[in-house]
Parts: structure tokens; sequence; C-alpha cells
């Protein structure tokens, strides 16, 4: 079948990469791809967000199965034009999508179907939120209400951080229009984790565990990130935990989305915290997560394109996924000053040479070719990602991957895995 993946960052090309694999692909092409996609899949010069170049390429090149890997395209409803134009996609509808693209939809789902997720209130006024602030105290959480390249939730230790953050999003306007209302919500403390399940609208299929690195430096510290690395399995998340999470969050996510007129397709995020109480939702991701998608993708067993096809054709009880139980780690190499201000065009060397080593996969996120060269063009550029038997091997393989690759103008993380490695 001839198969179109939406997107140009790392997730997608995990997803490219895996799907390149399955017998079943005949001809894959990515929009817009990148200097890494090209390697497996044809790129084509259209933005993953350009609902209607894409449907019109879809149509065009009477491509059979559309993946969309980012959020902003299935907000923007692209599933629903493309199965309008009997176009098989793997993604959820518009309006299902609110799920993330908007917290204050999720957090009025949650406290509706009595899902366990942090205290809340949202605001469209910031007097009223400072107020609202004052009353509850600090440490507290201010989130943006739509999408914000995942850099729309900021965590204040003190009242003056929580007017700032409130000022910033509302006042400021840094996030635009996704900061005209916001959520204002309990801190909570224990250990985060990824749970992922593909889901048919009525079954849900939970995939294997993982847990990412939002902060920017070592230990946990400085500003948020879209994620600097992950790795899978999480320790955390055990087999009676998986079962608690599906049962209590989500299968009544699923069931509280076709209540609503929204019945969920696709792939389903669920951000967790995890205390002695059990897990609490953080926030719904409508996508795969990146970086998670690529340790998720290089412990996949089973046909990635199989299973993907299962969910959008409604037939997730009729098959099982299977997985090597192998660890698998990313590290993220970002450009200096990410998630600031950073610069494009510095040339990325070594690559090969990181690729030859037995159990690293080099994927791609902010990258571009120019002739034989490898640009970075974006804030998150590589993921190094290495299987090996335990968590521990596959940080070492990891590691050895980003010191073959000459970046000057690139960092990372050294401490990714640091919790999982912590527990044994």
């Amino acid at each position: 079948m001839k198969v179109l993946v939406v997107g140009g960052g790392g997730r997608e090309h995990a997803l490219c990469w895996a799907i390149a694999k399955s017998p079943k692909c005949k001809k894959l092409y990515c929009a817009p791809g990148n200097a890494g996609i090209a390697e497996v899949a044809e790129c084509v010069d259209i933005g993953a967000e350009d609902v209607d170049a894409v449907l019109d390429f879809a149509r065009k090149q009477a491509i059979d199965f559309v993946i969309v890997g980012p959020e902003a395209p299935l907000v923007a409803g692209l599933v629903d034009r493309l199965e309008e134009a009997n176009i098989k996609a793997f993604g959820c509808s518009g309006k299902a999508a609110e799920l993330e693209g908007s917290k204050g939809f999720m957090k009025d789902l949650c406290a509706k179907y009595d899902i366990p997720t942090a205290d809340y209130q949202r605001f469209d006024e910031p007097d009223a939120a400072k107020e609202y602030i004052i009353r509850k105290g600090a440490p507290i959480v201010v989130k943006a209400d739509g999408l914000a390249a995942g850099k729309g939730v900021i965590l204040c230790h003190n009242q003056n951080e929580a007017f700032a953050a409130v000022d910033h999003m509302m006042s400021e306007r840094v996030f635009g229009d996704a900061g005209d209302q916001i959520v204002v919500e309990e801190f909570m403390t224990g250990e985060e984790a990824s749970f992922f399940a593909l889901v048919d609208g009525k079954t849900a299929l939970p995939l294997v565990s993982a847990q990412d690195h939002k902060a920017a430096y070592d230990g946990d510290k400085g500003p948020n990130t879209g994620g600097m690395g992950a790795y899978s399995p999480a320790p955390v998340v055990t087999p009676e935990l998986t079962d608690r999470i599906m049962e209590t969050i989500v299968k009544p996510t699923i069931d509280g989305m076709a209540k609503e007129g929204r019945p969920y397709k696709g792939i389903l995020f669920v951000g967790l915290m995890i205390d002695e109480n059990g897990p609490r939702v953080l926030e719904y991701n409508v996508r795969f997560g990146d970086p998670e998608c690529q340790v998720l993708m290089m412990r996949m067993k089973s046909d990635a394109l199989d299973a993907l096809l299962a969910a959008a054709e409604g037939r997730l009880d009729k098959i099982s996924l299977e997985w090597h139980d192998d660890a698998a780690m990313i590290v993220v190499m970002a450009a200096e000053g990410y998630p600031g201000h950073y610069e494009k065009g510095s040339e990325i060397n070594g690559l090969d040479a990181a690729k030859a080593i037995d159990g690293v996969t080099v994927f791609h996120a902010g990258t571009k070719s120019d002739g034989n060269r490898v640009l970075a063009n974006g804030g998150r550029v590589l993921g190094v990602t290495a299987r090996a038997p335990s968590v521990a091997d596959a940080q070492k393989l990891a590691y050895r991957g980003v010191d073959a690759i000459d970046w000057p103008q690139g960092f990372c993380r050294r401490d990714i895995g640091w919790r999982a490695i912590a527990r044994k």
C-alpha cells in the first residue's frame, strides 16, 4: 500500500523507520520530512499544518493510508477531511483532539467522569486567576489552555512566579491565542510517566511503558522542553499499575469521549503523575510522544503498520502486540540555547560513525540536507537511540552514539535514564 506520514520531527522519523520495514508498505511518503526521514521515505515539501495541500497530495497520489504525527493538524481536523474524501487515516477527529487542544476541556472531562487528576480552576481573566492563586498558595501550576508546542505549562514555586506566569500568558500573550484562557491547578508531586494506548473508538490496547525527561539540564534542572530524552520500560509502571491505569483512566476516558459525541481513535498518550495513592492525569496528548515514540518503535516487534491500520479500521480486539524484551533509550541532542533562542544552519558530522555502532539508531528531528551536508534546522535536532538488554546498557550505548557525533553547536543531557538506573 501507499502510505503518507504527516510531520517532520523525530517522532515521524521513528514512525517512518518502523513502517518502512512492513511488507505491506510498497511506497512511503512523508510531508514535510527531514534529512533523516529522506533515507527511508520520499519527502514532500508540504507543511504538516497545510491541511488542504496534504489532502490534495493524498488524492493525487492515491494514498491508501495517512498517519498524522503532530497534534496541530489533528486539532485542525485533518483526519476528518481525509475520511470525508474516503482516505483511511490514523489519528483522532478534530473534536476528539480537543483533549489536547484545550487543557480546560480535558480537566472538565476528568471532573465529569471521575478520572483522577489535580484540583483546578479555569480562567479567562488574569485578576480572577491571581485571586485563586492567593487563596490556594504555592507551589502551583499555570497552564495555557491551547497548544503551545509543549511549553505552555509553568511550575510556579511561589506566588510571584505564579503571577508572572499568568501575565506571561494572558497579558504578554507569549503563546498567542493559546493563552487567552488558562488553567491553574494543584501542584502534584511524585514520579512522572508516559502511558500510551492504541484506540479504535471502542477497544484500547496498551503499549509498553516509557518515561521522559522534560527539563533541559542534568539533574532535571532548567526550563521545561519538549523532551530531552526517554527510555522504555519505565520501572515505576508495574503490570499491576498498568491494569489500574487502564481501568481508572484510559477506559473512562474512551467511554467519556464517546458519551460526549467525540469517539476517540488513534493513539492516546496519558501523561501521569504517580505517588503512593496511585496514578493521576497530568495531561492528555492525542499523538505519540516525542521522544517516547522513538523508544517505543525501537522495542516494537510487531508490524507497526499493521497495528496502526487495526486502530484505524476498528479491529484492535483482533490483534495483540509483541515487544522486544530489551530496553531502549533516546538521548536528544539540541541546539545551544534551546528551549530559548538558538541558531540554525550549523553542520553536523559523525552521523555515519554513530549509526555504525551496533544497536544504535539516530533519529533526525530538526535537520535538513544541503548537498552532502546535514544541517541543524530546529531546537531539538537529533535523537540518538539505543536498544540493549537493560536501561543501563542502553544508556551506555546511546552515549557512545552521542560521543561519535561531531556537532560543537549542540548539547545534550548526560544523565538520561538516571531514575530507572537508581531503582536497580
